[in-house]
């Protein structure tokens, strides 16, 4: 429709590309993939250690977030910095590549993701018995190790 045509610099309004929503979806999903690791890992860390639910997601959130929002920042600035060229390809592609930056990381990565996850209290750390069974144990945070007793530890041998 044009709006906002004379603030962005575009000459006219047309059809949107055809690969855009390939672009589009490919690299913000990787990104939002991204910010929700950095997030969410701080997050389930904090539970594993203290298992107070709504008190972990603040706590890894206030950690991660410094992380999320460089990341972010930098992310947009690089599309952004597409915006002043003349190339009618290029200039829709960071135009979208740059607000979906925005937007998924401000708006639901840091805003909605918290919140939801401390709605659902303990429920979002809750797996079913059976499916824990079948998934591997990846004990990233070597909380396995804090829950054995010191005599089953097994010190390493000094090396002589």
């Amino acid at each position: 429709w044009g709006w906002l045509a004379d603030v962005l610099g575009v000459p006219h309004s047309g059809p949107v590309v055809s690969f855009l929503p390939i672009i589009l979806i490919g690299v913000l999903f990787g990104l939002a993939m991204d910010y929700e690791v950095f997030l969410v890992s701080g997050m389930r860390e904090e539970w594993a250690h203290t298992g107070r639910a709504r008190q972990s997601v603040v706590d890894g959130a206030r950690h991660s977030v410094r992380v999320v929002t460089a990341a972010a920042l930098i992310m947009f600035t690089v599309f952004a910095g597409f915006f002043p060229l003349d190339d009618s390809l290029i200039k829709p592609i960071a135009f979208a590549l740059a607000v979906g930056v925005a937007i998924d990381a401000f708006a639901v990565r840091m805003t909605l993701v918290p919140a939801v996850l401390a709605l659902a209290g303990r429920g979002a750390w809750w797996l079913p018995a059976w499916l824990d069974r079948i998934l591997p144990d990846l004990d990233v945070e070597g909380s396995s190790l804090q829950k054995t007793a010191p005599a089953e530890r097994k010190e390493p041998e000094p090396v002589s």
